[in-house]
C-alpha cells in the first residue's frame, strides 16, 4: 500500500524520502489565493523525473477557494479556469490525480443549481489526469458533505463526458466524513456504492466530535476519532494513503500506518 503525506515545505520529496513515504501529497502555490500554478523548480520534467527516480506517487490538491458549484459568476468561472490550470500543471509533472473539494451553494439557493454547475464544468473541462473530488465537512449547501449529496451529484455526473475522457474519482477523507456524520464504520462500502471508487484516502483524526461539521484535523493519538477506526478504513478502501495531520506528528503518523499496512 502507498502510503504518504501532505508536505508543506519548499522540498516536499525530500521530506518525503526523508521519512520513508511513498506519496507526498503538495500544493502548487497559495491554496487561499487566485494566482495560477507555479512548478516548483521550473521543469515539469525533470521535477516529474525526480519523482520517479525516488518511487514516490505525486497527488495535488488544487486550492481550497475553487467552488465550481457556486451560483456567483465571481467565484465559478474564475474557479474552472484554475481548476483548468492546476490539472494541465498536474498532469505536467506526472501526478496521479488533482484533489478538488466539492464546493458549495449559499444562502437559500437550490443545492441541484450547484450540481448542474458541477455537470457544466465536467463538460468544458480537459482532464489529462484524475479529478478527485473530496467530501467535505460542514455546509448545508455542501456539494460533497453527505452521503446522499454525494449520490445526487455522481448521478448527475454519470452520463457526462469530458472533452479528453478523462477520469472524474473521489477522494475520502476521514475527518471530513466524521464531522459530516458520515460513520466511519461502514464509510468505504457505501461511499463505494455511490461513487463506484475511492482512489485516495484522506487518513485524518479530528480535533472535534461526530457530525459537528468543523475540518480541524489531529494526529492520530490526539483526535476523537479511535485510531483503529482509520486503520479499518485504509484497508477497506485499498487505496494510496496521504496523512494531512498536523506537523511534527506527521511523521509519527505516516510511520504508525505504513508499520500496519505497509
Amino acid at each position: 500500500m502507498r502510503i504518504g503525506g501532505h508536505f508543506h515545505s519548499d522540498h516536499p520529496l525530500d521530506d518525503a524520502v526523508g521519512c520513508g513515504a511513498k506519496v507526498a501529497q503538495f500544493f502548487l502555490g497559495d491554496p487561499q489565493g487566485w494566482k495560477g500554478p507555479v512548478i516548483p523548480g521550473g521543469d515539469p520534467g525533470a521535477l516529474r523525473d525526480a519523482y520517479a527516480a525516488a518511487d514516490v506517487d505525486v497527488y495535488i490538491h488544487a486550492p481550497y477557494v475553487i467552488n465550481v458549484a457556486s451560483t456567483n459568476n465571481r467565484i465559478r468561472i474564475p474557479s474552472r479556469k484554475l481548476l483548468d490550470q492546476h490539472l494541465k500543471a498536474a498532469a505536467s509533472i506526472g501526478a496521479k490525480g488533482l484533489i478538488v473539494h466539492g464546493g458549495h451553494v449559499t444562502g437559500d439557493i437550490d443545492p441541484g443549481q450547484g450540481v448542474a454547475n458541477w455537470v457544466k464544468a465536467i463538460e468544458q473541462i480537459e482532464r489529462p489526469l484524475p479529478l478527485l473530488i473530496e467530501n467535505t465537512a460542514g455546509g448545508n449547501g455542501a456539494m460533497a458533505r453527505t452521503l446522499d449529496a454525494i449520490a445526487r451529484l455522481w448521478e448527475a455526473m454519470a452520463d457526462v463526458t469530458a472533452p479528453d475522457g478523462g477520469e472524474v474519482g473521489f477522494c475520502l477523507d476521514t475527518c471530513h466524513a466524521n464531522s459530516a456524520g458520515i460513520d466511519l464504520a461502514d464509510a468505504v462500502d457505501r461511499v463505494k456504492a455511490i461513487t463506484g471508487r475511492i482512489d485516495l484516502v484522506h487518513c485524518n483524526n479530528s480535533r472535534d466530535p461526530f457530525d459537528s461539521g468543523a475540518d480541524r484535523h489531529a494526529n492520530f493519538d490526539a483526535g476523537t476519532i479511535d485510531p483503529q477506526a482509520l486503520l479499518d478504513v485504509v484497508r477497506a478502501a485499498g487505496a494510496p494513503v496521504v496523512c494531512e495531520t498536523p506537523e511534527p506528528g506527521l511523521i509519527v503518523d505516516i510511520g504508525w500506518l505504513r508499520d500496519r499496512l505497509g
